[in-house]
């Protein structure tokens, strides 16, 4: 019997959607059906706390849709609502940004994360310090490259790209590479080659981890932060998502 694990987009954005799932079955086992979905309210892309705010209801109606899935991958690198998903299921469920971070804390002594848009290195390194591994990382660094402008990367991106991590290799001493962005996560593989040393991206992480979590059948504890939400009464157009 295979093991399902859904893998929710925050965003609108359905290419965004598929080029994760090509990069998420590029790493699951056999056994494991992939299933890739994304909201059909909210906004196209998830930059910076206002967008994150209003990515949630829909991240919740697709956990609910996809209840037969036996693990959950939040895919965008802020960890968007990852607490939240948490909260309304005993079922495992990774963040692709803490994913990484533990990965990459596993094959190098420190770090840089590399993301889109400077607005996001606050909530990066918020969740870094949440996580306990912020001692890990030397850099969070943007390239200023919109999301959505990494849907077919240009080669002047690509360049912003390849001089940020130079950049960090030189002057920072970074000993791994983190790309922010569920949308560069085609770019890991030629860009370890290029600069000779770990480059994570968070998919992967997520998907092998994922698998791990189901396979030694460790559920999410209802024991205190992550107990199920109380019944109560939700006003308005929120009624929908009352516990």
């Amino acid at each position: 019997m295979k093991r399902k694990i859904c893998i929710i987009n925050p965003n609108t954005t359905k290419s965004m959607t598929h080029k994760i799932d090509l990069t998420a079955k590029k790493f699951a086992n056999e056994d494991t059906e992939i299933i890739s979905v994304e909201p059909n309210i909210g906004p196209e892309s998830i930059e910076g706390f206002y967008d994150e705010a209003f990515c949630i209801p829909g991240l919740v109606e697709e956990v609910k849709k996809n209840s037969d899935a036996q693990a959950y991958i939040i895919a965008c690198f802020d960890d968007t609502g990852l607490e939240v998903v948490r909260s309304i299921t005993e079922k495992p469920v990774i963040g692709i940004g803490e994913a990484a971070y533990h990965v990459a804390s596993m094959v190098a002594g420190n770090f840089t994360v590399i993301t889109t848009l400077s607005r996001s290195i606050r909530p990066l390194t918020h969740n870094l310090k949440k996580y306990g591994l912020f001692e890990n990382c030397v850099k969070v660094t943007a390239i200023d490259v919109p999301v959505l402008d990494l849907e077919n990367i240009s080669e002047k991106n690509l360049d912003k790209l390849n001089t940020c991590i130079n950049d960090t290799i030189q002057n920072d001493n970074a000993e791994a590479i983190i790309l922010g962005c569920a949308g560069m996560a085609d770019l890991a593989k030629n860009l370890e080659i290029k600069h000779k040393l770990p480059v994570i991206e968070g998919m992967s992480s997520a998907v092998v981890l994922a698998e791990s979590l189901v396979k030694l059948k460790i559920k999410t504890s209802k024991v205190g932060s992550y107990a199920l939400p109380r019944n109560k009464r939700y006003i308005g157009y929120l009624n929908k998502f009352k516990p």
